[in-house]
């Protein structure tokens, strides 16, 4: 899913395997209940564009067919098309400030699967190919959060267990 809405401020929830770039926006992006899965906000500031993407898995080989389909699963396939959509819409590489919360392991205290260590590792390298920068980031741990990006001022703050932080 990607938007470029230039309304009235609204909240705009990105749903797991899902992602929502716009230009411009008073809006807030938020996704919800971050555990294993990652979440990435960007914003440039100068083009005023911003997005967010809750990738679930970290590699599109387990299932090609779904990551055509719904890149945003993946890490490998949704980060790549979460930045294409950001630099469509005036974004520049050099001023975005990337934001990552999630890629814990509520599920997994012996950490036999590892998924949230794995969607980070995957994240990191395709930054570090792309001289991306992580600016902010809340990950790891077994608590859930949940990640907003106000569009408005590119604020990007996360809530867990009630407590607001920024990010």
């Amino acid at each position: 899913m990607i938007g470029t809405e230039t309304s009235t401020r609204a909240n705009r929830t990105v749903g797991i395997s899902e992602m929502i770039v716009e230009r411009d926006t008073d809006n807030v992006i938020v996704t919800y209940s971050l555990g294993s899965c990652l979440g990435v906000a960007v914003f440039d500031p100068v083009a005023r564009v911003g997005g967010m993407i809750h990738c679930m898995l970290p590699l599109s080989k387990i299932d090609p067919a779904k990551a055509q389909a719904m890149p945003a699963m993946f890490v490998d396939t949704g980060i790549p098309t979460l930045l294409q959509a950001c630099f469509d819409l005036g974004a520049d590489s050099k001023r975005l400030r990337l934001s990552v919360a999630g890629a814990g392991s509520p599920l997994d205290d012996n950490h036999v699967f590892n998924i949230g260590d794995r969607n980070l590792a995957v994240l990191r390298k395709i930054l570090w190919k792309n001289s991306l920068l992580i600016a902010a980031e809340d990950t790891g741990g077994s608590e859930p959060r949940t990640l907003y990006l106000e569009m408005k001022t590119g604020e990007v703050y996360l809530k867990a267990r009630g407590d607001r932080r920024a990010l």
